[in-house]
């Protein structure tokens, strides 16, 4: 008899009580999934995106990383990096970048694990199968904990919705670019290859 495997919908939330290192091992044991968790402790699995949605994230985060390469102002993180944010959530985002005096702030250890901050700035690339809501709450956890700019980038519906702390979302409808404005100054989204 072979060992069992157990299949997960694509987005299974749970509500379970880990520590910070219970969570760490559970990750660090199944790196074929990836696992977030809210701030009231759901447990969110995920599947790895689909081939076409993964090809364009990559687009996302080359750009900023050539942009961050030109003028290093701090570091870029794909979406394989965890953050834990000051509520207690633990997330990663598609693309996200933190800025020089505050990654630097972090020692070794903290860097090694999920870096206990939010990042600057979040980039959030909807799949096909994500539902606008929970991607709307996402993006709002970001902004209550700490992230200066945010973009949830829609494909089905070629939107960009722009979050910063404080103020209403922008939405631009079909835009070829998006500015990093003076969070990532300088920083143009050619967004060509990514419709």
């Amino acid at each position: 008899m072979g060992t069992p495997t157990i299949y997960f919908p694509p987005v299974l939330e749970l509500k379970i009580d880990l520590t910070d290192e219970q969570f760490w091992q559970l990750c660090q044991e199944n790196d074929n999934l990836r696992f977030e968790k809210t701030a009231t402790g759901e447990l969110i699995i995920m599947s790895p995106t689909g081939s076409e949605t993964g090809r364009r994230n990559v687009k996302i985060t080359t750009q900023l990383d050539i942009w961050n390469s030109q003028n290093n102002l701090g570091e870029v993180f794909d979406s394989n990096s965890g953050f834990k944010l000051p509520s207690g959530a633990e997330c990663s985002p598609h693309a996200s970048w933190v800025s020089r005096h505050r990654w630097d702030a972090l020692t070794w250890e903290e860097r090694e694990r999920f870096a206990p901050l939010c990042p600057d700035f979040v980039v959030e690339l909807m799949s096909p199968r994500e539902h606008l809501e929970k991607a709307h709450a996402k993006m709002q956890e970001y902004m209550l904990n700490g992230a200066k700019l945010g973009w949830l980038i829609n494909r089905a519906q070629r939107q960009i919705e722009i979050y910063r702390p404080g103020k209403e979302v922008e939405i631009l409808e079909n835009p070829q670019t998006v500015l990093g404005e003076d969070i990532l100054p300088g920083f143009v989204l050619d967004l060509s290859k990514i419709w």
